[in-house]
């Protein structure tokens, strides 16, 4: 009989190593080693056993220009928010790993659409909860009479006895909730333990590839923010979605991180509610509050995010330090480009922030990376700073540079569309962006400027 051999594992990457570690030296993290046992029997059966077939498929090499390429077939989630993220629906055979944080909604995202496939035979494993619990959830969507013939639900955290239901079922679509939840009895360890989360993954992609059966993996968070288990999860996976948004706001975003039949620059959109998610087909009325006018430090910028432009509101408050040393808080941006956007406003313009409390926050909960909003940024905090309301009707948009110069910026078109399409009478722009713009059927005023104190002199006079 073989003997087990101990080893230990990166969780972020999966590395191993004989012995522990403090710092990775593939990944270079620190403290992320854990120990597991490695048992000689289990990993020659698990290299020779297919959990699906009674005997592995051949492969032999072909040429490239033999291989006949088509469009991947696609399922119809009945969702358009999530149709576009994952590039059109659901490819047959691809395997979803579903992220986000704990009670963000990753479960009522997918119990409510697969309640919404009457068409489809769907399977939904759970580990985590009962099946009175998962009724309950059902009846709360007030869905549970769309697809009650077609969803069956499955209470059950072993590998092997999984695909002993799937083979009898024949699903269309395999939900697993959570696959940190599901250990195989070929490798002796806890579930959610490395070695058992990349077991079970490779297990359930051959499974999908061979049967072309859609799988869709819902996954935990770690504190960190990442998908808990090894690296090498996102990696085995075809798509990674990140389903993000503060729980102390109605709307929540899902991203594409990684999409191997699509593009990763899709964006949906959702809102929370008592019944469920509701698709939020127009945001920029739902981001935008307006009962605003009067008040200082807040400017509507328009924003890109994916390939949807976004109006979004922000805000600033600027008040004299009560401390010593002033504080810098930003919600939703990023707190660097904040303290050099401020850096800038006092070495190229002027004014002195140095003594002052400075706070941001992008409303709705949305965290927007998009450099475009620069220009609202510094707008918001100077009109908090002077205590003057910017003019109602305006929108902008621009990319601050470090000399304090206004940079050009992407889908200009678009940004000025969504303005109009909303009721914004002006848009502030960079000059460079007016070059080749097509402005004869636009129904607002284009201001264009070079640089940031142009930008003031308009808004503030």
């Amino acid at each position: 009989m073989a003997k087990d051999k101990t080893a230990y594992v990166c969780s972020n990457c999966g590395y191993d190593s004989p012995k522990w570690l403090g710092k990775c030296p593939s990944c270079g993290q620190w403290n992320t080693f854990q120990e597991v046992v490695i048992h000689k029997e289990a990993s020659a059966k698990s290299a020779s056993v297919n959990l699906v077939h009674d005997a592995l498929v051949s492969t032999r090499p072909v040429r490239l220009r033999d291989i006949e390429a088509s469009a991947e077939p696609r399922i119809d989630m009945h969702d358009e928010e999530l149709n576009r993220v994952l590039g059109g629906g659901l490819v047959k055979g691809s395997l979803v790993l579903l992220g986000g944080e704990p009670g963000i909604g990753k479960s009522t995202l997918v119990m409510q659409t697969v309640l919404q496939m009457p068409e489809k035979r769907i399977l939904y494993v759970s580990g985590e909860e009962s099946q009175r619990q998962l009724k309950l959830r059902a009846d709360r969507l007030q869905r549970s009479s769309v697809n009650d013939d077609g969803c069956l639900i499955l209470c059950e955290t072993n590998l092997e006895q999984i695909f002993k239901h799937i083979k009898e079922v024949e699903p269309d679509i395999v939900i697993i909730d959570s696959i940190q939840t599901i250990y195989t009895e070929l490798v002796d360890s806890s579930p959610g333990n490395i070695t058992q989360v990349r077991e079970c993954a490779a297990a359930i992609l051959r499974f999908a590839k061979e049967s072309h059966t859609a799988v869709i993996l819902i996954g935990h968070i770690n504190k960190e923010g990442t998908i808990a288990g090894p690296k090498i999860l996102e990696h085995i996976v075809d798509t990674v979605l990140q389903f993000e948004g503060d729980q102390h706001y109605m709307y929540r975003i899902l991203r594409s991180n990684k999409n191997r039949f699509g593009s990763t620059d899709e964006l949906g959109i959702y809102e929370m509610r008592q019944d469920g998610l509701r698709q939020v087909s127009n945001p920029s009325e739902l981001l935008l509050n307006q009962e605003h006018e009067g008040m200082s430090g807040i400017a509507i910028a328009g924003a890109i995010e994916g390939v949807r432009p976004l109006l979004i509101e922000v805000q600033a408050l600027v008040s004299s330090a009560v401390y010593g040393y002033p504080q810098r808080s930003a919600t939703g941006f990023d707190l660097r480009r904040m303290n050099m956007l401020l850096a800038v406003l006092e070495k190229r313009v002027g004014f002195k922030l140095a003594q002052k409390d400075v706070f941001l926050n992008i409303a709705g909960g949305l965290r927007v990376n998009d450099t475009a909003i620069d220009l609202a940024v510094i707008s918001a905090i100077l009109s908090s700073n002077m205590d003057a309301a910017i003019e109602p009707g305006v929108c902008m948009a621009g990319e601050i540079g470090l000399s304090g110069e206004i940079r050009p910026v992407s889908r200009i078109m678009q940004r000025i569309s969504e303005a109009q399409k909303l009721g914004f009478k002006r848009f502030i722009l960079p000059k460079k962006n007016m070059q080749g713009l097509d402005v004869t059927h636009l129904q607002m005023e284009l201001v264009p400027v070079r640089k940031v104190e142009e930008a003031f002199r308009i808004l503030f006079g």
